[in-house]
């Protein structure tokens, strides 16, 4: 097994890892906001480190930068998106009003 190839194995395994982990981790929470908490590292952590891994495994071509760019998305996307939600749950449990902006 060469450096290279132990490499893209252990991020690949960390990223699945922290994504079952995290899965796990949400599957014993009841509300919504938790679950949410729970998810955010699969999404920032757990997918890029699965990206990376298959991108080393892979070389550089065009499937690795397809890996690469769905990763980027997802990094920068993440965020925004469990904040949308949560401000949905957030309105339809009456905790924030509908109306208001922020």
């Amino acid at each position: 097994m060469s450096l290279v190839h132990a490499v893209a194995v252990t991020c690949f395994g960390a990223g699945v890892a922290v994504v079952v982990l995290t899965g796990l981790g949400a599957l014993r929470v009841r509300r919504v906001e938790d679950r949410l908490h729970y998810l955010t590292p699969a999404t920032s952590l757990g997918a890029p480190l699965v990206g990376l891994g298959l991108v080393i495994a892979n070389g550089w071509g065009l499937t690795s930068a397809q890996i690469a760019l769905i990763c980027v998305l997802m990094v920068v996307t993440g965020p925004a998106l469990t904040s949308a939600v949560l401000r949905v749950a957030s309105q339809r449990a009456g905790t924030v009003s509908p109306e208001a902006p922020e």
